[in-house]
This record gives structure tokens, C-alpha cells and sequence, in this order.
């Protein structure tokens, strides 16, 4: 069973990267500037992919990688629907909890073609297929919870 919880995890880390890779993609490609709440999505998703890695590799760790992916999709869902219901109608990100932990983190300066702030919540918004970029977000943070709980529990 532990080999079948270390996939789980192989499959976090991949869906967790990919996902940053999609966000990079979409700025750097298609001009979809970031907001603080889409930033601080990303750096969910890397540490959450960072933490299934180590999970996934190292045998002594597949279950405590798999419940901290698990709290961590946790935060992941909360950003999402945050930005989708509040953020997404602000003139603003200034000052809110993710526009702070981002330039408190450094990271927004540090690594800007990553983390940098580039759009008000407002202005961030755009639709995939007719639905908010955020609440696919949040559907993806959604599935990562289930298989880290999968994970988590696997005997």
C-alpha cells in the first residue's frame, strides 16, 4: 500500500506543478497579468508540489507529506474562493491578507516573473470555458484534498 500512496503523492506534485506551469503560461503567454490572490495560489501550489515530492521519495514521509498537501489544499480552497467572492470585486488587493503575506514573503520582488503583483483582484478576473479562472483553481485544490486525503489514510 505504501507504493500506492506514494503515486497519490507522485500525482499531487504533478497536478500541483502543472497548474503552476498553466498560471505562467497564462501570464507570460496570454497576458493574463497576476493579482495578490492568484500569486499567492501559485505559492500554494509549489509548496504543496514541494511537500509531495519529499513525500513521495522518501518512504518514512508519504503520510505526513499527504496530510500537510491535505491542510495546505485546505489554504489553496479558501484563497480561491476568496478571490472569486470577495477580491474579484474590489477595486483593490492593497492590503488584504495575500497582497501583504507576498510582499512581507519578498517574493513578489525576488522572483517577479513568478510571484510579482501585476493586476488589481478586479482587473485579474477572466473566464476559461465560462468559468472564473479562481473557481478552477479551487476545483483543483478541491481534487488535491481528496487524493491527499486518500493518501493520508491509506493503510
Amino acid at each position: 500500500m505504501q507504493a500506492s500512496r506514494q503515486r497519490l503523492l507522485w500525482l499531487i506534485a504533478f497536478l500541483s506543478f502543472a497548474a503552476l506551469g498553466v498560471a505562467l503560461v497564462s501570464q507570460h503567454v496570454f497576458n493574463m497579468p497576476p493579482c495578490a490572490w492568484c500569486v499567492l495560489q501559485r505559492l500554494i501550489y509549489l509548496v504543496i508540489g514541494l511537500i509531495a515530492l519529499i513525500g513521495a521519495s522518501a518512504n518514512a514521509l508519504a503520510r505526513l507529506g499527504a496530510a500537510l498537501t491535505g491542510i495546505l489544499s485546505l489554504c489553496g480552497i479558501a484563497a480561491a474562493w476568496y478571490q472569486y467572492d470577495v477580491a474579484a470585486h474590489m477595486f483593490s488587493c492593497d492590503l488584504t491578507f495575500a497582497d501583504r503575506f507576498m510582499s512581507a514573503s519578498g517574493l513578489d520582488g525576488s522572483i517577479p516573473w513568478v510571484f510579482g503583483i501585476f493586476a488589481s483582484c478586479m482587473d485579474a478576473t477572466v473566464e476559461v470555458l465560462g468559468i472564473e479562472y479562481a473557481l478552477w483553481s479551487l476545483a483543483l485544490f478541491a481534487i488535491i484534498l481528496i487524493t491527499s486525503l486518500i493518501a493520508a489514510v491509506k493503510r
